[in-house]
């Protein structure tokens, strides 16, 4: 190695700035005088773990963010499933597909609320609830139970009224803002998945790009398949529900209905949500309406459970029951009830990347993706 170059009487060393270190450039005496010594590699590792403990907690704070990406994802998908559905099925050009499904999307969504918005009475349980939760506290010796909960809200809050208010209607507008971008940004994912695709990619060497489009590919399809699924459970549960309701009694039974499709969406937790207002309506009514309220939630869960999402998983996604409820667990945790909505369809997609990546490709082990079954019934029927 060359001596040192000494500094001259402008400051400079080797025609650069002297950076004062005398003798040497700042950048050479770090790597001779510590990396270059025998505690190069212990700095350079504890360099590596700080760098990964703030990219870890950079990722934390932007976690809320990452999740409504994924929901755009997740709507890109979806929209791409349709579109590759009316171009198939349809005479529509393939280039004029997505603009035709979204539009129909638009229209089928604004024409069903329309035609059975007034039916749907979501609005009248909501007035009504109220009134039914304290009649049924009355009944187990606990008068005015909405106005406790009001009084112990009010209690721990160290605001006023006015700030209260304020801040319900600061989430109500976040909530509808969050939904408003993740379907803007499913479109414009959906319009030019190449792009993204594309650009994504390039954050990997050149080699790996085509294992990356794959990689994509199998998560595409999980998504597409697994939020097909979900869409048909939800819809029998909804009309299993309304149906169940209203031959025993309840009021607003289509309302009821809705709710309990809806909150199916979520494994485990959802079903137990979505059947709280039937069972309290039910307990306003009789002990005879609520037993037999609770055994037809029962009886839809256990059908819905042992029966539908079997026979829909055969086709789409098999997540292991446990994985995805320490998932909802565990995002829920981390990004309340946002994670707690994306954190199954999440949990499939990182689980297919697992599989694709890791399992198959990295260890060469043989293991089955989402819809590569279908993929070799169309080849070869006879194997499947």
């Amino acid at each position: 190695m060359s001596p040192a170059a000494e500094p001259t009487d402008d400051g400079k060393v080797d025609g650069r700035t002297h950076l004062g270190v005398p003798g040497q450039l700042w950048s050479r005496q770090f790597y001779t005088g510590v990396l270059a010594s025998n505690d190069g590699p212990y700095v350079r590792r504890v360099l590596i773990t700080i760098g990964l403990i703030a990219f870890a907690y950079t990722l934390w704070l932007v976690g809320r963010v990452l999740l409504l990406a994924f929901g755009a994802i997740l709507i890109a998908v979806l929209f791409n499933g349709l579109a590759a559905v009316i171009a198939r099925r349809t005479p529509v050009p393939e280039r004029w597909s997505l603009a035709v499904g979204i539009l129909t999307t638009a229209v089928l969504f604004v024409g069903f609320f329309a035609v059975f918005g007034a039916q749907l009475q979501v609005r009248q349980v909501i007035e009504q609830l109220p009134a039914a939760t304290d009649a049924v506290g009355e009944r187990f010796g606990t008068p005015n139970v909405t106005q406790r909960l009001e009084d112990a809200v009010a209690t721990g809050a160290n605001t006023n009224v006015v700030s209260r208010v304020a801040g319900i209607g600061v989430t109500i507008l976040g909530i509808l803002g969050d939904f408003v971008l993740v379907i803007v940004a499913g479109i414009y994912l959906a319009s030019a998945p190449k792009l993204y695709r594309g650009g994504a990619a390039k954050l990997f060497p050149p080699a790996q790009h085509d294992s990356i489009y794959e990689a994509f590919d199998a998560v595409a399809v999980a998504l597409r398949l697994w939020s097909g699924g979900q869409l048909v459970a939800m819809l029998l549960v909804g009309v299993a529900a309304a149906t169940a309701f209203w031959l025993i009694g309840l009021p607003l039974p289509i309302a009821l209905g809705l709710i309990a499709g809806l909150t199916n969406f979520i494994p485990f937790l959802g079903p137990i949500l979505g059947s709280l207002p039937a069972l309290i309506f039910a307990s306003t009514i009789s002990s005879a309406a609520l037993i037999w309220t609770v055994v037809a939630v029962v009886a839809i869960q256990q059908v819905e459970g042992n029966v539908i999402t079997p026979l829909i998983q055969r086709r789409a996604v098999d997540l292991p029951p446990a994985l995805a409820l320490f998932a909802i667990v565990v995002f829920g945790v981390l990004f309340g009830f946002l994670g707690v909505l994306l954190a199954v369809p999440l949990t499939v997609a990182l689980m297919v990347l697992i599989k694709k990546v890791w399992v198959r490709e990295t260890l060469g082990e043989e293991t089955s993706l989402p819809g590569e079954r279908d993929e070799v019934a169309v080849h070869n029927p006879s194997n499947v």
